[in-house]
């Protein structure tokens, strides 16, 4: 497969974005049929949350892997390359498969406008099904209810957190909110959720007594110690389950895929759950978890997109913080996010604040989100160039200085990508 090939038709996904996000299944539906329905093939495992599904979807793949299924997982978005979305046992799928896939389908794409998370999604549940995988892991990309990937009867539904997000389309209330994710919740499965607002539970139970589907609480199988997790049910005994990416919050979501496997699989090997969470990393190549791309200048990449993730960040950013000097914070975040509650708690832990902007139909302009931030602090700056800024803090760092990138995964992909690109003039510097 050419380079030139997979570009061209990496161009003509990327394109897709410019038909914006469409709420419905019909499209999805369509055309799965056309593909000859590969989902009614998969058994799958369905997670959906604010905050904690992609990590929660690795160490579920993780598990299943370490157990020796063979595992498809399905995240969104990618950081750096599109295949990241769509993987078998941690392999990133083939650039020939999307190539191909993209070509024979090139038609009914485009006659029915599909978006580009209908296609990809579509994409991932032919590459599942074509490849004969025991197990397909499915992150929701926005919702639960309306998100293309509502299309199967998972064996597992999974639900992470709830939290305000996506209001001008999810609804600007935790009930609203819940209502729309728990739709992932089909009859006869089983559901698993970590720690929700009460009224989110409530929610929930009843939505599962309605489909006659059994209902997991987490917060009823763990103790939550100060650096780790316990986790006990009728077969279980993990007096101490520990993740490698950083953050309390981690731990809950390891617990969380250990419950959701343990509990639909019938699997109660203990060594093997340690282990899978132990090795999610390498199993699946989870990233952009409070990741450390550089030391010393420190860089510090996270997801966290949402004031629950920033709450988050923020809980295990004090934990190291008495080993940096100067704190400086890169930030973007999109248009349909709390910007406000974002800011305000971040305006104490960084000596200035570098506000920028993104090429995304979503994104929020750097001038708007300065606005927002001036409420709160003078201690920030504007700048058009994310990969700049990076650049100029390894020209002018000190000793234990830190970077944060924060606020937008598209714009944690934007410095990855980066930082890839020049890691031999960094290292030659450093």
């Amino acid at each position: 497969m050419t380079e030139s090939k997979i570009k061209e038709t990496l161009e003509k996904l990327f394109r897709l974005h410019q038909l914006g996000v469409k709420f419905g299944l019909d499209n999805t539906i369509g055309f799965l049929k056309e593909l000859g329905n590969p989902h009614l093939n998969l058994k799958c495992f369905h997670i959906a949350g604010s905050n904690g599904k992609g990590s929660t979807s690795s160490f579920i793949a993780s598990i299943l892997m370490e157990c020796g299924h063979k595992t498809g997982l399905y995240t969104s978005p990618h950081f750096v390359r599109f295949n990241e979305r769509i993987k078998i046992n941690g392999a990133e799928i083939d650039d020939e498969y999307v190539v191909n896939f993209y070509n024979q389908n090139a038609g009914y794409i485009e006659e029915k406008n599909l978006t580009f998370f209908e296609t990809t999604t579509c994409m991932a549940f032919k590459y599942f099904a074509d490849s004969n995988v025991d197990y397909a892991v499915i992150e929701t990309g926005l919702g639960g209810r309306l998100d293309s990937t509502n299309v199967i009867d998972p064996l597992a539904s999974v639900i992470t957190s709830i939290s305000l997000e996506h209001t001008n389309i999810l609804g600007h209330s935790i009930d609203q909110i819940t209502s729309e994710k728990a739709e992932i919740i089909k009859s006869g499965g089983k559901t698993f959720i970590g720690k929700l607002p009460e009224i989110a539970v409530n929610i929930i139970e009843n939505k599962c007594k309605t489909v006659d589907n059994q209902l997991f609480i987490l917060n009823d199988f763990i103790i939550e110690r100060a650096e780790h997790i316990e986790l006990y049910t009728e077969e279980l005994d993990i007096d101490r389950l520990e993740s490698p990416l950083p953050g309390n919050y981690q731990r809950l979501n390891a617990a969380l895929a250990i419950l959701a496997v343990y509990e639909t699989l019938d699997f109660a090997d203990e060594n093997i759950f340690v282990r899978a969470v132990k090795n999610v990393i390498k199993n699946t190549g989870i990233q952009g978890r409070f990741e450390y791309a550089h030391l010393n200048p420190y860089v510090i990449l996270d997801s966290a997109h949402n004031p629950e993730g920033i709450t988050n960040f923020l809980s295990e950013f004090e934990k190291h913080n008495n080993k940096f000097n100067r704190r400086t914070l890169l930030f973007t975040a999109l248009k349909d996010k709390n910007i406000r509650e974002m800011i305000q708690p971040l305006k104490s832990a960084f000596n200035e604040i570098v506000i920028t902007t993104i090429e995304n139909e979503r994104a929020e302009t750097a001038e708007q989100i300065a606005k927002i931030a001036s409420e709160y602090t003078g201690n920030y700056r504007v700048s058009a160039s994310p990969e700049a800024e990076v650049t100029n803090f390894f020209v002018q760092a000190k000793e234990n200085d830190c970077l944060v990138i924060l606020g937008s995964m598209y714009l944690v992909g934007r410095i990855k990508e980066h930082l890839e690109k020049n890691k031999n003039n960094i290292n030659n510097k450093f």
